[in-house]
């Protein structure tokens, strides 16, 4: 039996256990609270924003965690210290469902990658040199 597309922020979040679906609409809300220019979608079947026509942020929750991607070197980076009690591999930060959402840590997250494809929005309308 084929699974059911899921099509907006809301189904994927109804979906979701209660403890969970209270967790996402906190990380939803950091997000869109961040980047109030974000629009929301559903990208590879699991809730994202977009800006600019790119992905700023996916996030998705799991049996104990949700995870909130993409987790660039340089994001990583640029939060040292700050993500050391979360699970970071493979571009992924991964949070506990059973601990508090640190919405000020991923508002800050969601901003920053607001920057990096702002930055790259403009990089690439600058014109080349001949």
């Amino acid at each position: 039996m084929e699974k059911a597309r899921v099509r907006t922020i809301d189904e994927y979040i109804a979906m979701q256990p209660a403890a969970a679906q209270i967790v996402l609409e906190r990380v939803r809300s950091a997000i869109a609270k961040a980047v109030p220019d974000a629009e929301e979608c559903i990208s590879y079947q699991i809730p994202a924003f977009k800006l600019h026509g790119r992905v700023l942020l996916y996030f998705a929750g799991w049996k104990e965690h949700y995870s909130v991607y993409p987790a660039s070197d340089a994001m990583t980076a640029a939060f040292e210290g700050e993500l050391d009690a979360y699970r970071v591999s493979k571009g992924t930060l991964r949070f506990p469902l059973s601990e508090p959402v640190p919405t000020k840590l991923i508002g800050r997250i969601a901003k920053f990658r607001a920057e990096e494809i702002v930055a790259r929005k403009a990089m690439r309308a600058k014109p080349k040199k001949a």
